[in-house]
């Protein structure tokens, strides 16, 4: 039985580390007829390392909707094309998953390659249980936001949350408010990165520890699970 050909393909790409890409990755985006870029000065950046030159277009956030119909109608038309984001796996906390909801609406055959994301190191070297865990990606900024953090003070299971380095004081303040001083957390910041650091403790003590620096680049959050 011949196998099924694909349409899209979902390509993790590095999260700081440039070498941190896989040998099919590389072989899929020197493949396809076009890549889809979150934001193509970024990922430009890598392709040319790379030396890949092929067609790149835009898909983020703010053109998702208006361009979904005319993407799934070239891929419905023959078209093969790769999904990256500016750094991770597409999909997760970014704007991919509407294209794979479209796409697989449409019968369209897709294919995710493992690789990149920036979760799975942060909550590894957290030392926290790793057989239960719950990701809530970004927390919301204004609505929901006490509410969500009420409940994931009563989870049990490790949680991963991503923040923005200038939220991050907040966040780790409503943390001491929320789960308590003593609950233990433990921030990745960087990572993969040359300025690449982790710091576990209690929130208390990360938190003492992030305001006497001008934090900077992409934060991971992990918080050890409530304890009976």
């Amino acid at each position: 039985m011949e196998s099924e050909k694909t349409s899209l393909y979902l390509v993790p790409t590095p999260i700081g580390n440039l070498s941190d890409i896989t040998l099919r990755a590389l072989e899929v985006l020197k493949s396809v007829d076009t890549i889809l870029a979150e934001d193509t000065r970024t990922s430009g950046y890598l392709l040319k390392h790379y030396d890949i030159s092929k067609p790149l277009q835009s898909f983020h956030i703010f053109n998702e909707h208006k361009t979904l119909a005319g993407l799934i109608a070239r891929l419905q038309q023959g078209e093969v094309m790769a999904l990256i984001s500016d750094a991770g796996t597409p999909g997760i906390s970014d704007p991919g998953f509407l294209l794979v909801r479209e796409a697989l609406k449409a019968g369209l055959h897709i294919d995710c390659l493992p690789g990149a994301t920036a979760l799975i190191p942060a909550l590894v070297k957290s030392g926290f249980p790793t057989d239960r865990f719950v990701f809530e990606g970004f927390l919301p900024h204004k609505k929901g936001r006490q509410t969500l953090l009420k409940k994931l003070s009563e989870e049990d299971r490790t949680i991963v949350l991503y923040e923005s380095p200038h939220r991050l004081i907040k966040t780790l303040e409503q943390l001491i408010e929320f789960f308590g001083p003593d609950r233990m957390v433990s921030v990745s910041r960087e990572l993969t990165k040359l300025h690449e650091e982790t710091r576990t403790g209690t929130v208390k003590e990360v938190l003492e520890h992030f305001k006497k620096k001008d934090v900077k680049g992409e934060i991971v959050i992990v918080i050890d699970g409530k304890k009976e």
